[in-house]
């Protein structure tokens, strides 16, 4: 087979981009190892910046988004027993946030692609890229127990942090940047109605908690868990004993509880990978950077890198012109850091960290308590929370 761009991998990010490639005739075909069951299966973020929305409108597969995301124009703080409204929408200059599941994000990408008649090929076993630093590339794969080989221009390497792109660059090459955290989320899915209509971040003294949403009847909770805690050590009514602890009095009494769809825990780590491209390799999405989860940053880091892609391989192949590839690294990581460092600080105002003890509650909660009422301070956060500007993508622009 021969295509222009081969994307690896079937996630949010490369079903985007293949859209994106699809509507500026761009042809394409993506190669995931995991069957599309799987892929729809992974229950995943559900904060979109309007930059992703964005993108969706660009890719023609924004309505049900917009039909049935709910926008927030504000999030709640909680520390010291009390909540405290950050209004997103004021402080940022009329931006907002919209919660739309990552999972109906992919069923979207992937109705649309299917009604297209473009190619996915699913459970690609063995996938090996070569060539990369050539102007031929290839991809080579198993499928069904045969050997198959991709002939392309370019790949996108969008198979996530353990995925073979990231790998096929040389060490020499790559360089990698990373900080562990020493505790998890441990997240509950459930049919119940949110106990906010915003999500509520709590600080307290017995970890961090989130409360968020998928729908007006579907909630999705967190707690933060020692790392090493184990999904079947928490049954149902353990979690929600322990959430309504970490809420406010009223929160508390609020909460609906219920039978769990889906129960995981979720390490916490900050990773970027630099160069984001390799000759005719780019990397996008979680094969280069990992965020925690607690600015919401993930999945909308992912859908920038492939803007700034799409961006490029427009320019490349409508006039001739390698600048937007040349400079697709630097553009996506001066994003991605940004990123990295709002998540990091968030992350670290919100969580308890065992090895600084009750001096450093005291210290989250002296900020905290800055943080809202400093309108300077809020600012940053709600800007940095909708999502920093974006160098968009002129290119792009014309094909939406």
């Amino acid at each position: 087979m021969k295509t222009q761009v081969a994307i690896i991998g079937a996630g949010p990010a490369g079903l985007l981009l293949g859209q994106l490639l699809h509507t500026a005739g761009i042809d394409n075909i993506i190669l995931e190892h995991r069957s599309a069951e799987h892929v729809l299966s992974r229950i995943r973020a559900g904060v979109l910046e309007q930059v992703a929305l964005d993108l969706l409108d660009i890719a023609g597969v924004g309505q049900r988004a917009h039909a049935e995301g709910l926008p927030h124009d504000g999030i709640e703080l909680l520390f010291q027993g009390q909540r405290h409204r950050i209004d997103l929408h004021q402080l940022s200059g009329g931006q907002r946030v919209t919660v739309y599941g990552q999972t109906e994000v992919t069923h979207d990408l992937m109705q649309a692609r299917a009604g297209a008649g473009l190619t996915t090929v699913y459970d690609a076993k063995d996938v090996q890229l070569q060539g990369i630093e050539s102007p031929s590339p290839t991809v080579h794969y198993v499928k069904d127990g045969q050997a198959q080989t991709l002939q392309c221009d370019f790949i996108a390497g969008c198979d996530g942090y353990h995925g073979v792109s990231r790998r096929t660059i040389p060490p020499s090459v790559l360089r990698r940047y990373e900080r562990v955290y020493p505790f998890g989320w441990l997240g509950v899915l459930a049919d119940v109605p949110p106990v906010s209509h915003e999500l509520i971040y709590a600080n307290t003294p017995r970890g961090f908690a989130l409360c968020s949403m998928r729908s007006k009847t579907r909630s999705r909770y967190y707690l933060q868990v020692p790392d090493g805690t184990r999904v079947e050590d928490w049954s149902d009514q353990h979690f929600w004993d322990e959430l309504r602890l970490r809420l406010d009095a009223e929160a508390a009494q609020r909460l609906v509880t219920g039978p769990s769809i889906e129960k995981s825990i979720a390490p916490l780590r900050s990773f970027v990978a630099e160069p984001m491209r390799h000759g005719r390799l780019f990397l996008a999405g979680d094969a280069a950077h990992i965020v925690p989860p607690t600015g919401a940053k993930g999945l909308n880091l992912a859908a920038s890198d492939v803007g700034f892609l799409f961006d490029a391989l427009i320019e490349h192949y409508r006039e001739g012109s390698s600048l937007g590839i040349d400079h697709y690294s630097e553009r996506c990581l001066r994003r991605v850091w940004r990123a990295e460092r709002f998540s990091w600080w968030f992350t670290s105002l919100m969580h308890r960290f065992p090895e600084t003890g009750e001096f450093g509650q005291k210290i989250q909660e002296a900020e905290l308590g800055y943080l809202v009422e400093s309108h300077a301070a809020s600012t940053a956060l709600a800007e940095n929370y909708v999502g920093l500007p974006m160098e968009l993508l002129a290119h792009a622009r014309q094909v939406g």
